[in-house]
């Protein structure tokens, strides 16, 4: 049996927490649950969004499964995802993206991974305000981290049988940051002779993901770069609501959902459990558990094809209604 920490999160988090947690015990997974809280809830209990024995807890397991958690915009305290980051380590988070069956989108061929640092640049939180009219924020990359995603994902690309690394970057204007990064990365592509390596600016690359998505394989960027851009390809494939996500360090993991946790429509049994459900597959195959990973990804498939959506992407179905559906096509 493996222990796992479960972050159920704010918002709709509770909910699609608990459609997963009921789908991937009727696929049979051996799976023992370790709750914790994080974020709005942690901090009326625990006066605190990201308690020690949330880290702890972590450690101890090696693996967690993450409901979105509230960040407040401009003020308040400082987002959990990312505190979670640097304090596991999780240097690599990894955004496969690929169409999904009677989902309608302007493509029909993508089929990527967005591979981000995910430790520095400007999330490093480096910030001071000068003066009333003034605030400075300082990018930060280094040769270690740079060329340690680097080589995750090279490495990426040889394990999966893809073909190719694209390094995105401004290098033209952050000639030293985004230089180095690119130096890196250039340094670690001689060492794959066998996988493709380009570089392409990241305002070009935005434009070629929404003309001729099909052209990318695995990317490798920057935290900000990343970030953003992760956000555009998922848009290619259905939105955040479908997008899987993991964060991946030398010696612990976190599957997370990474839209936001609605607060709107929450306790409305309106929420769509599938970004979290397909960043459980990916769980599922990180503890080598594919045959339930594989169940599980084939029965959602099943169900879309059927017609059984939430609202988000096209259809009336609950919650409830759409992991009960799921679980039947398990069976």
């Amino acid at each position: 049996m493996t222990t796992i920490t479960l972050l159920r999160g704010d918002g709709i988090g509770p909910e699609i927490s608990e459609a997963v947690v009921k789908i991937i015990k009727e696929s049979g997974a051996d799976i023992t649950w370790e709750e914790q809280i994080a974020g709005l809830e942690a901090v009326e209990k625990e006066g605190t969004p990201l308690p020690d024995k949330v880290i702890d807890s972590i450690k101890k397991n090696k693996v967690a499964l993450k409901a979105p958690i509230t960040t407040p915009i401009g003020k308040g305290f400082r987002s959990v995802n990312v505190q979670l980051r640097k304090a596991l380590d999780l240097y690599a988070n990894i955004r496969p993206c690929k169409n999904i069956p009677t989902i309608k989108t302007r493509f029909d061929d993508v089929d990527l991974v967005v591979i981000r640092e995910n430790t520095e640049d400007l999330y490093a939180g480096v910030e001071e305000k000068i003066d009333d009219n003034t605030a400075h924020s300082i990018k930060i990359i280094t040769r270690e981290a740079s060329e340690r995603i680097a080589k995750f994902a090279f490495e990426y690309a040889v394990k999966n049988g893809r073909k190719e690394v694209c390094a995105v970057t401004k290098a033209n204007i952050c000639k030293l940051s985004d230089g180095l990064f690119l130096e890196c990365t250039r340094k670690i592509a001689q060492d794959y002779p066998n996988i493709k390596y380009r570089e392409i600016l990241v305002d070009n690359c935005c434009m070629q993901l929404v003309q001729n998505p099909s052209q990318f394989d695995v990317m490798v960027l920057p935290n900000l770069y990343g970030d953003i851009v992760s956000d555009l390809t998922a848009g290619l494939v259905g939105g955040l609501g479908v997008a899987r996500s993991a964060n991946i360090g030398k010696d612990c993991a976190i599957f997370e959902a990474v839209h936001g946790s609605a607060p709107d429509i929450k306790g409305q049994n309106k929420a769509n459990p599938t970004a979290l459900l397909l960043s459980a597959v990916e769980m599922l195959k990180y503890i080598n558990m594919n045959n339930c990973a594989e169940k599980i990804e084939k029965a959602l498939y099943k169900t879309f094809n059927e017609g059984i959506k939430t609202a988000d992407i096209g259809g009336s179905a609950s919650c409830t209604e759409f992991t009960d559906a799921i679980i039947k096509n398990m069976n």
